[in-house]
């Protein structure tokens, strides 16, 4: 991997974390209602759910780019058109003002699951990593180094992106409920994705 291909997913993960969300709404409300550490523990167990899909998608994928080569071109192909479905109803989205509810005091590791639980049972997430990590980077010539590289940059920046948005908490409750703010996110988050899909199909695409 290079230091190109790092950084630019780094700030793509980056966007992506930061587009309003279930998990961003669960982050926040455990700040707002136990604290900023309840909420860094449930940004922990959402960083921990996408962990397990990233090891996933990059052993699972690397096994069928090194065995299956035409077959996974057609996966790359669909995982494109994928994203670029994905990418443009991010666009066409008009989002309403988010109301943040407030939850009751719970134990850390009522904080760790919810934020553990929210991610693993969103079913489009590892249909999100299958074929965004493609883009960035030769799945069926990576390291055990550029396993952990990658790892390591999801912790950064989605566990970083979350935890800013628990401690930000208290203006974030203004911030989210602006339509404005969160079309101008959505939109933004929607172009890193058309142009990922984009890459994803020419990449298929017979030469």
């Amino acid at each position: 991997m290079t230091l190109l291909s790092l950084t630019s997913l780094f700030f793509a993960m980056v966007f992506l974390a930061a587009i309003p969300s279930m998990s961003v709404l669960t982050v926040v409300a455990r700040s707002l209602s136990s604290g900023f550490w309840h909420a860094s523990v449930t940004a922990l167990g959402i960083v921990t759910g996408d962990v397990i899909f990233i090891l996933l998608a990059v052993y699972g994928l690397s096994v069928v780019a090194t065995n299956i080569g035409s077959v996974f071109a057609v996966i790359k192909g669909l995982s494109g058109l994928y994203l670029l479905t994905l990418g443009i109803a991010l666009w066409r989205v008009n989002p309403a003002a988010i109301t943040i509810r407030q939850v009751s005091q719970s134990s850390w590791l009522s904080s760790f699951l919810s934020g553990l639980l929210i991610t693993l049972g969103d079913q489009k997430a590892i249909l999100f990593y299958v074929g965004f990590l493609p883009a960035f980077v030769d799945l069926s010539t990576l390291t055990i180094t550029d396993t952990c590289a990658i790892i390591g940059i999801a912790i950064i920046a989605v566990g970083g992106v979350k935890v800013f948005y628990g401690y930000i908490a208290g203006s974030a409750k203004v911030l989210l409920q602006n339509p404005r703010v969160n079309q101008i996110i959505y939109r933004v988050a929607g172009s890193i994705t058309v142009v990922t899909g984009l890459y994803l199909v020419v990449q298929a695409i017979p030469s």
